[in-house]
């Protein structure tokens, strides 16, 4: 799956929230993320690229747009991790969870409960 840039994430976020919509519904729940405007022709410009990259579609009525997602978030967030997984942590689940252990971005409690899901 192609890697999406940092203001191509931040719009496709909104447009998995939204499930399907206009250019002009991104604009206001974009402000509130980020507590700032972007230009109508930008978030645009970012939706056109996120169809060419294949991650959103649209349905056209008359001149207007509904652009609407066709790749999951769950199926990106599964293809992100394991990208990162293979990039940083030499592909091992385990060297990424002893490196949260490690840098205490997770502790014990929220480790033992993945332990317990893993058992199921």
């Amino acid at each position: 799956m192609i890697p999406l840039t940092k203001a191509e994430e931040e719009i496709m976020q909104i447009i998995w929230r939204l499930g399907h919509c206009l250019v002009s519904d991104i604009l206001p729940h974009y402000e509130a993320l980020k507590d700032k405007k972007i230009p109508q022709s930008s978030a645009s410009s970012i939706v056109r690229i996120l169809e060419e990259k294949g991650f959103v579609s649209h349905k056209a009525y008359g001149r207007t747009y509904e652009y609407f997602p066709t790749i999951s978030k769950e199926d990106y967030t599964k293809s992100t991790l394991n990208r990162l997984v293979a990039d940083y942590f030499e592909g091992s689940m385990s060297n990424l969870v002893s490196f949260l252990v490690k840098e205490e971005n997770i502790d014990k409690d929220e480790l033992s409960e993945l332990i317990e899901k893993l058992k199921d």
